[in-house]
């Protein structure tokens, strides 16, 4: 690794490395920085700010609180742009896009001059996507995040996204709420910049972040209107140049290890199923498999603790006035590798003993009284998922936890928007929602369309919940018996491309199994029969790369050629 430092780090390839020196001088004091400011260690701080993200609309307040801390610490800050992506703006899903900001990240963070690079996420994928590229780039770096929402009201309840948002969403398609009663809600529930203020994908990923040790403490769980935040940033800016003159890379605090203890905490806290992929795609950056069964085997020992939406009952302000994750970290502490080293340069332990002492509240359970005994997120195999697929258990109707019913099948996005609410569909209470083709590939993009809705003449007659499977993914702040990520995917020729109209499936979710009822000689003749859709390749473009390289869930559907080969150190 180079030892240059400052604006001598990566010249661009003149020939003449004083010549690129000058060159880059030249134009940077265009800018109006000094020579003193120039010759300071340089921090750059990815500038996540879109018109189309209000995940992201207090982005530009914290690049100004991270800079202050930066240039308090005796470096000069340079914020630079990268792409931002909101999930309910991106098309087909912003999951399509994730690994494409990651790339960005990585390849702007490596080509710059920088010593140490500050992280500004916040939506879903933001934050995965630039862990992924920083795990690549290795360049000392630290995460901090936009924060949560406050709560929005309506006719006294209260009310956050986007967990009510599809609560409220399935009554007025059931016909107990109007038009114009659902026009007015849309405009409560989210009453201000920040992710959703539920255990959804933001905070999840927020809150994994901070376990792994890439985030000061503290700071997931920071509300986005918070002075608060504003006093991490200026922190997390401080703490940048310190990164920089210890060289604290990212390999040296993501490893199998600290990713364990993201993965209990995944557990604990009931969090989003989109954070198995998210991980499973960072352990491929860094050089190792993601281990489902390990995933599994600490939801076992790992109760969830944490009384949030959709699990539970509050929302992240609740949690952030409990104590944050510290409050978690400390019910489970004894679970966790408190050795791993930290962004601080502390191990876990030490960052635990330092935060305050907890105090009595009731966002977080103690561990002899849990929500959810036996983790938030179980996984499931079967000749119907042979590589696997999961279940947000603590999420789930009970009843449906051990079930068998009929499948109904819709072979795509499109074909389930044609037939869900007709009332002609042959659907009961007791079936399976089968999805096909919702997959990496087969959406593409693995949209969040495993949250299938009740077909509205069921709806109509008061069914909440009902067994749905899919190759997709789920919004966290979604909720049911809903099985996602079966693997193979349809479109990859996978078993539930085989499923038909009337099978019976059956779902034990005790047991770890998910099983269709039909003969290896039938799903053989099946297959003989199967074609992959026509849609799942492109000439040019992303769309090309992405349907050459996207892996499969398992692997976090992150591109085959960027995943690191393995390192040894991570062991």
């Amino acid at each position: 690794m180079s030892k240059a430092k400052g604006m001598r780090k990566g010249l661009a390839g003149y020939g003449d490395a004083g010549f690129s020196l000058f060159l880059r001088k030249a134009f940077i004091k265009a800018m109006g920085y000094s020579d003193d400011a120039l010759d300071r260690p340089i921090i750059g701080i990815t500038n996540t700010y879109s018109g189309f993200n209000a995940c992201h609309r207090n982005v530009p307040d914290m690049i100004e609180a991270i800079k202050r801390g930066v240039m308090l610490a005796g470096g000069l800050p340079v914020d630079f742009p990268v792409i931002s992506m909101h999930e309910a703006f991106t098309n087909p899903t912003s999951m399509y896009v994730r690994n494409l900001m990651a790339m960005d990240a990585e390849e702007m963070i490596r080509a710059q001059p920088m010593d140490a690079v500050v992280l500004i996420g916040g939506c879903d994928k933001t934050v995965p996507a630039l862990l992924m590229g920083a795990a690549s780039a290795d360049v000392p770096a630290i995460m901090t995040v936009t924060g949560p929402m406050i709560t929005g009201s309506h006719k006294g309840e209260r009310l956050g996204a986007c967990t009510d948002c599809r609560r409220l969403w399935g009554q007025h398609r059931a016909g107990e709420i109007d038009e114009a009663e659902i026009e007015e809600i849309s405009g409560k529930l989210a009453p201000g910049a920040g992710t959703c203020m539920v255990m959804g994908t933001a905070s999840t990923m927020a809150l994994v972040t901070e376990a792994m040790g890439m985030m000061l403490p503290g700071g997931a769980s920071i509300p986005a209107v918070h002075a608060d935040r504003m006093r991490h940033a200026e922190a997390t800016g401080a703490r940048a140049v310190e990164i920089a003159a210890e060289n604290l890379r990212p390999s040296m605090i993501m490893n199998k290890a600290s990713m364990r203890n993201a993965m209990r905490v995944l557990q604990a806290v009931g969090g989003s199923t989109n954070g198995v992929v998210h991980l499973a795609a960072i352990a491929g950056r860094l050089g190792f498999d993601f281990d489902l069964e390990d995933l599994d085997q600490l939801g076992a020992e790992t109760p969830v603790l944490v009384d949030l939406k959709p699990s539970g009952q509050h929302y992240m302000e609740d949690l952030f006035r409990a104590g944050g994750l510290t409050t978690v970290l400390r019910e489970i502490q004894d679970l966790l590798d408190q050795d791993c080293m930290t962004i601080t340069g502390r191990t876990l332990r030490d960052n635990i003993e330092a935060q305050p002492p907890t105090w009595k509240q009731d966002a977080v359970r103690p561990i002899s009284d849990p929500i959810h005994q036996g983790g938030g997120i179980r996984l499931l195999r079967g000749n119907l998922a042979p590589n696997g697929a999961i279940i947000k258990q603590a999420a789930a109707t009970k009843s449906l936890l051990k079930h068998k019913g009929r499948a109904v099948v819709f072979k795509s996005l499109a074909d389930m928007a044609d037939r869900l609410d007709s009332p002609d569909l042959d659907v009961a209470a007791n079936d399976v929602l089968v999805l096909q083709n919702a997959g990496p590939k087969g959406a593409p993009g693995m949209p969040e369309a495993g949250y299938i809705p009740i077909p509205k003449k069921l709806a109509a007659q008061g069914v909440k919940d009902m067994v749905r499977l899919s190759d997709a993914r789920m919004s966290g702040t979604a909720f049911g018996a809903i099985v996602l990520h079966i693997s193979p995917e349809a479109a990859a020729g996978g078993p539930l491309a085989l499923v038909r109209d009337g099978d019976e499936i059956e779902l034990d979710v005790e047991a770890g199994l998910l099983s269709l009822h039909v003969s290896d000689e039938e799903l053989e003749r099946r297959k003989t029969e199967w074609s992959p859709p026509s849609h799942v390749k492109a000439e040019r473009g992303y769309a090309k790369l992405y349907y050459d390289e996207v892996l499969q869930a398992e692997d976090g559907c992150d591109f085959n050629f960027l995943r690191a080969k393995p390192r040894s150190l991570h062991d």
